[in-house]
């Protein structure tokens, strides 16, 4: 409820005067040597000590009297007009050091604004939810609804909403609420295979979860402790089906709602198939306004494009979209125009999707929005490198700026059938700054090291390399599987976003679907660090060079639920991977999101 303060008729305080200045009202005489300024609300309105006649100001009980200071050097007077407050009585100056008229306030005043009706900035509960008090509080707004799909309740003493999902502590991969994408697909492969969430409960009491878009019941499911659902969901035609033009769709996105924290992953599709991806979603309350996109060029042989895909969670959300240095190609629409530019205006749910065209490459371009968003980026059916049988699928959450780092450990996945074998990779490194430098560690032949623009990137291609890369601003780096036929065993290309080591966690809940062929966690730790995978210690760490980290591929068992819980006593990175012949996904098994201040 609102803050109700004592009503003190009979004591009126000149707040405009000098420190050396009283007051007077009736009999009663108040010094201002024992106040700063202006009274606050509540505060000692008198002192024991008798004032002396030098400074000394009458006031006339109807607040109109006139107020002067015989001192030399004495404080200039309040501005006329200027509203003081004295307990619960509200003074208005007149600009010659007194009082033009005093108001005794039913319930609070608030210095230069008067008698209130609430205290600004309070909250209270209502029967929506949570309401607080106007600045100017002359009236109560509603505050948002305390979701009861978020498991929150207003809670009538703090007049604020509470539940598992009110206060979730350190920004992690963990949260209650959450925007899947059916991101662009090649049209033949995602029929009849599904779109998919797999949901795994992160608390100790069974969860609700809740699966809206717009104001339309899609899916309602309750998930116990240690369990995951998987929810399929039906696909959103004007997201995927066809090669562009970019577009935005109204309520495109899927609102997922839990009443207690969990993770969730989006598959695309669900089943081991031809062209595949897996992105790990974020929860709303970790989104920012602030991206760099990193994604896959136009396939030109067969029109496949790179997008990215902008979700909005709030109503009448603005999102500039910035080609990379010296713009790119771009099918327009949707506000985006043919090299990349654009401002798109989004309500609640809504997608704007930008894709490629021949020749383009979204990969740099910058997104900013008044309020937060979800980007999630890839291509439709990517070869990796372009020539190499096959295309595949590729998607992955991109990670908002301000929790981006400036050291990353890259290395790449186990290969399928000879898992003591590892799978070539494309990475891409982004700068978000001008005059970015790398440094690789140990170093990388023939890569530049110097990035002259936001947005530009380097492209190491085809490597097996294991390494430390660190620069002098934040970066973003990207890894690629190579495709089928380039030499390093089964499956197709698939994204990975690379974790900053400095978001690295001691604890991961992931999932892994059961059904591939083989599903991998890669665990990059610090030298000497003792990690568990489901309870079982983790041995054959491979150092990574002089960087301090080492390296362990686990196959994990493709039994049970999916779910995998993996410990430390260090803070540690993974990665999840699934192959199967000429498919695969791949995607950071988790994250914390906390804020990293600019370099």
């Amino acid at each position: 409820m609102g803050k109700f303060l004592p009503f003190l008729p009979a004591l009126v305080v000149l707040a405009c005067g000098d420190s050396g200045a009283t007051e007077t009202t009736g009999s009663t005489q108040v010094t201002g040597a024992s106040m700063s300024g202006a009274a606050t609300p509540g505060s000692p309105t008198s002192s024991s000590e008798p004032p002396t006649s030098e400074g000394e100001v009458d006031v006339s009980s109807d607040g109109g009297g006139v107020a002067e200071s015989s001192s030399e050097g004495g404080g200039a007077p309040c501005e006329a007009g200027e509203i003081v407050c004295v307990g619960d009585v509200a003074q208005t100056c007149d600009g010659a050091g007194g009082f033009s008229e005093s108001t005794p306030c039913q319930l609070a005043c608030e210095p230069g604004i008067g008698c209130v009706d609430c205290i600004p900035g309070s909250t209270r509960c209502d029967a929506q939810g949570k309401q607080v008090c106007a600045d100017d509080g002359t009236t109560w707004v509603d505050d948002g609804v305390c979701d009861p799909l978020l498991g929150l309740a207003c809670d009538e003493p703090s007049g604020s909403c509470v539940g598992a999902c009110a206060d979730l502590g350190t920004l992690s991969y963990i949260g209650c609420e959450y925007y899947p994408v059916t991101t662009q697909q090649y049209d033949i492969f995602f029929t009849p295979n599904p779109f998919a969430v797999a949901i795994s409960n992160a608390a100790g009491t069974a969860t609700m979860v809740t699966v809206t878009r717009g104001d339309e019941l899609v899916a309602q499911t309750t998930v116990d402790p240690e369990e995951v659902q998987i929810m399929i969901l039906p696909w959103v035609d004007e997201l995927t089906k066809g090669q562009g033009p970019s577009r935005q769709v109204k309520q495109g996105a899927y609102r997922l709602r839990a009443t207690h924290p969990v993770t969730v992953y989006q598959f695309n599709p669900l089943n081991a198939d031809q062209s595949n991806d897996a992105s790990l979603l974020l929860p709303v309350n970790t989104w920012t306004g602030n991206y760099m996109v990193a994604a896959w060029p136009h396939w030109a042989d067969y029109n496949t494009p790179g997008f990215y895909a902008v979700t909005a969670s709030r109503d009448n959300t603005t999102v500039h979209m910035k080609a990379p240095p010296g713009g790119t190609v771009v099918q327009k629409g949707g506000g985006v125009d043919a090299k990349g530019d654009g401002v798109a205006l989004l309500n609640t749910g809504d997608v704007i999707q930008v894709m490629t065209g021949a020749g383009g490459d979204v990969t740099g371009s910058l997104i900013t929005a008044d309020k937060p968003v979800q980007v999630i980026a890839g291509q439709e059916c990517a070869q990796v490198p372009v020539g190499v049988v096959a295309c595949d699928h590729l998607e992955d959450t991109i990670f908002p700026i301000e929790v981006l780092s400036n050291e990353y450990l890259v290395v790449p996945p186990p290969q399928i059938p000879n898992s003591d074998l590892e799978k070539g990779m494309v990475v891409r490194i982004v700068a978000t700054a001008p005059d970015t430098t790398l440094e690789f560690d140990p170093p990388q032949a023939n890569v530049e090291d110097v990035l002259v623009d936001a947005g530009s990137f380097v492209e190491i291609p085809d490597t097996l390399g294991k390494f430390k890369v660190t620069a002098n601003h934040k970066i973003v780096v990207a890894q690629f599987m190579i495709g089928q036929e380039g030499g390093y065993g089964t499956s197709d290309p698939s994204m990975l976003l690379a974790v900053p080591s400095a978001q690295f966690r001691e604890d991961y809940l992931v999932y892994a679907q059961p059904a591939w062929k083989a599903n991998f966690v890669d665990i990059i730790a610090p030298d000497g660090a003792s990690v568990t995978v489901d309870g079982a210690p983790v041995g054959g760490f491979v150092k990574l060079g002089s960087t301090g980290f080492s390296l362990a591929h686990v196959k994990l068992a493709n039994t049970g639920n999916g779910n995998h819980r993996l410990s430390g006593d260090l803070s540690f990175g993974i990665a999840v991977s699934g192959v199967m012949d000429y498919g695969s996904y791949w995607y950071p098994g988790g994250l914390d999101l906390s804020v990293i201040p600019p370099l």
